[in-house]
């Protein structure tokens, strides 16, 4: 098949964008031609598909901006015919989008009264938005990441009918057992970590929306805390940190380029989050083999039984207790060894393999 892939960065750099670098390398293993129309695209990416640059849009405004790409990709793609054209931005004019994230409406309900009354009725960035959304909902076919991705859409939207639920993979030989083994000792004399210490990681930006507020009180003990990403309202958090005594035993990396070593000095990965797509995060933690912590509503829940492969964790209870189970060694091998089980079957090559099943379909259906 020839596939058109529509994202504004083909990069390595986000969640998203991670997702479609990865499918099409996916697709084109599997003989596919892919093609990418994008604002930019990392250099090295290039030898897997063809890249199609996409005139850039006004970078003051999101929702201008998407708008312009979706004007400027529709542009480029009238000198081309494709077997399957897949949007992975708010898109109303392709057969298929991805749906990434949860809806605008969902984060708007999260909002006091009167910053909802402003969002939903006041605000023209909103109004657009909102807009916008309507119309990407009644596209021909949605994908979406999760299927708490999936419930938002029903719920806010009444639509139920032609969704198709692709989780992302794992890349399950970079994230493995044997590559975090080979660098444990290395990784956690870096940080002083002592032996009987337990090394507690949080993976991701957008902190208040992820929940580290709701881990930083149970950082006591023989607990050490590794943030790795780009949060919001640093100063929040520090002031949390005072306040629990922890300056000593928090550790803020922002952004890496490689998180392998963080995964290879930690005991358990976190994801308390209030909202959440889906959690890349926890799936690469357990192709990794180490236990999990996330609340009901992440995505990546799907794919845990709590007390086999991974543990739930019900906001009223805290993450304290949680920490106090995997305190045990042996537990943190039976769930981190199921884990791993769990990213096995749910590799990117999977994902590449339900994408081109769900394109075939939707070929022999329109004929």
């Amino acid at each position: 098949m020839k596939i058109a892939l529509l994202v504004k960065h083909f990069t390595r750099s986000g969640g998203k964008e991670r997702y479609v670098v990865e499918l099409a390398g996916s697709l084109q293993q599997l003989g596919h031609t892919i093609h990418v129309y994008a604002y930019d695209c990392d250099p090295d990416l290039t030898d897997r598909i063809t890249f199609h640059g996409v005139r850039k849009g006004m970078p003051f405004s999101s929702v201008l901006n998407t708008l312009s790409f979706i004007r400027e990709s529709r542009k480029r793609l009238a000198f081309s015919t494709y077997d399957i054209i897949h949007s992975h931005e708010r898109n109303y004019t392709q057969e298929i989008v991805t749906l990434h994230s949860l809806s605008f409406v969902h984060g708007v309900e999260k909002y006091s009264c009167l910053r909802q009354l402003d969002q939903k009725y006041f605000s023209p960035r909103s109004l657009l938005y909102l807009w916008l959304e309507k119309q990407q909902m009644k596209s021909p076919w949605l994908v979406t990441v999760s299927g708490e991705v999936s419930r938002d859409v029903t719920k806010h939207y009444g639509r139920s009918h032609q969704i198709v639920c692709i989780p992302p993979g794992a890349d399950v030989n970079r994230f493995s057992p044997a590559a975090v083994a080979g660098l444990r000792d290395q990784a956690r004399q870096a940080h002083h970590l002592e032996k009987d210490e337990l090394a507690v990681l949080f993976v991701g930006s957008a902190f208040q929306r992820k929940g580290l507020d709701r881990v930083l009180p149970a950082i006591q003990g023989k607990r050490r805390l590794f943030v790795v990403g780009r949060g919001d309202r640093h100063a929040r958090y520090h002031r949390l940190i005072r306040q629990y005594g922890l300056e000593d035993r928090v550790v803020f990396t922002d952004m890496v380029d490689d998180v392998v070593p963080y995964y290879a000095l930690a005991d358990v990965v976190v994801l308390p989050s209030r909202s959440e797509a889906f959690g890349m995060s926890v799936l690469e933690g357990m192709a990794c083999g180490l236990p999990v912590v996330v609340t009901p509503n992440a995505g990546v829940a799907d794919l845990i039984v709590h007390g086999e492969n991974g543990l739930i964790m019900q906001t009223d209870v805290g993450l304290d207790r949680y920490l106090d189970f995997l305190g045990k060694p042996e537990e943190r091998r039976r769930l981190g060894e199921n884990a791993r089980q769990t990213a096995q079957a749910h590799t990117w090559e999977q994902v590449g393999l339900l994408h081109e099943a769900f394109y075939r379909q939707l070929i022999a259906n329109r004929g």
